[in-house]
């Protein structure tokens, strides 16, 4: 007789290729295994206003945390960069295990194929990610930058409509989505730091239910999870807000050595900090409080108590 596994997902193309992906993968692990998925348009997901409205990132997921809470779901695939890092994981929940980080870098998508350096004074970018705007503002100051949300091929679509001359999107997506023929160019991480969990697909089951747990716990990719155990303690460290633009990502060295590299930038970008620093890899929480402490030396809670939200 097979068992089921339900799992829960925002309703986008993207999330439910990331679900039919881990499903996949499950079934690989037990032949007798089916998997059923279950949609959730989340309060994020039908808001197209300002996210701080609805309390942040934490609007993509609060829907589907309450179907494993009330046991209408045995597990939920998130992008680990939608999942708050100030706050903790919601009692009675826990995370089962990381997929192998995809490609962490944005990329430019442009109508005229010019890189972004290239595009003329005044060209409009599409984004609404405060992390990206502080970036497009420090490397790129010709450039204006609108607002855009919805899903990847909503924004697409906005940019095919003529509503901008480009947008910034992870490339990760772009090819979940099938769109990446459409990247213009890959940013370098010099130029655009990317969000705390990029490219990280995360599976979250209740606590003590152990069949789940220990489905995720195989599929589990133990590198990954040092590089994001480092980083979202580092955001845990900062205690940001939806509106801060914080970036920061966890590298492997060929010795194993962890590294971890942290920005807070002011939204106009007039003010940013940055700071880098390696680490024992079997204890990435300490190395993601040094270099938020760093950070926050530095003078990165000024920064971030003085933006609005």
């Amino acid at each position: 007789m097979s068992r089921v596994i339900r799992i829960a997902t925002r309703a986008s193309p993207m999330a439910l290729h990331q679900a039919q992906q881990v499903g996949d993968s499950l079934r690989a692990l037990e032949a007798s295994l089916d998997t059923e998925v279950i949609k959730v348009t989340t309060a994020g997901d039908r808001w197209m206003g300002d996210l701080a409205e609805l309390g942040g990132k934490g609007a993509f997921i609060k829907q589907i945390d309450t179907e494993l809470l009330e046991h209408r779901a045995d597990l939920a695939v998130h992008c680990l960069k939608d999942i708050p890092g100030e706050i903790p994981v919601p009692e009675g929940l826990a995370f089962a295990g990381y997929l192998r980080r995809d490609d962490i870098h944005d990329a430019a998508i442009t109508t005229s194929g010019a890189r972004l350096a290239d595009l003329p004074e005044g060209s409009v970018i599409g984004t609404s990610s405060v992390r990206r705007t502080a970036q497009l503002r420090v490397h790129f100051p010709h450039l204006r930058v609108a607002p855009v949300r919805g899903n990847i091929n909503t924004r697409l679509m906005r940019l095919d409509e003529g509503h901008f001359d480009g947008l910034v999107a992870a490339v990760a997506g772009m090819r979940r989505v099938g769109q990446a023929e459409r990247i213009t160019e890959v940013l370098p991480l010099e130029t655009m730091c990317p969000p705390v969990g990029a490219g990280i697909i995360a599976l979250q089951c209740r606590e003590g239910d152990d069949y789940p747990l220990g489905l995720g716990g195989r599929l589990n990719h133990g590198e990954t999870a040092r590089q994001a155990d480092a980083e979202r303690a580092m955001l845990h460290a900062l205690q940001g807000h939806c509106n801060s633009p914080i970036a920061g990502y966890a590298t492997t060295g060929a010795s194993g050595e962890l590294t971890l590299r942290g920005e807070v930038f002011s939204p106009d970008a007039s003010r940013w900090v940055r700071a880098c620093h390696s680490g024992d890899p079997d204890n990435p929480h300490a190395l993601g409080f040094f270099v938020g402490a760093d950070l926050l030396r530095q003078g990165a809670r000024t920064i971030i108590d003085a933006i609005p939200h």
